[in-house]
């Protein structure tokens, strides 16, 4: 799921604070260049792998180049 740059800091903390086991613990991927991205992988209750990201700039979100 890809949500607003402040929503998923905000959903990150919630997570956190709430003690949640991340498959992938929340992090930032190229950070300060194009194409900077937020992203965590949690589980859900029936084993599936769920991947919540965010963009700094969504208009990067099907970028090629």
């Amino acid at each position: 799921m890809v949500l607003e740059w402040d929503d998923w800091h905000a959903l990150k903390d919630r997570l956190q604070s709430a003690g949640q086991n991340f498959l992938f613990e929340p992090y930032i991927r190229f950070e300060g260049l194009p194409g900077e991205q937020a992203t965590m992988f949690i589980q859900d209750p029936s084993g599936n792998a769920l991947e919540f990201k965010s963009f700094k700039d969504i208009g990067q979100l099907f970028a090629t180049d």
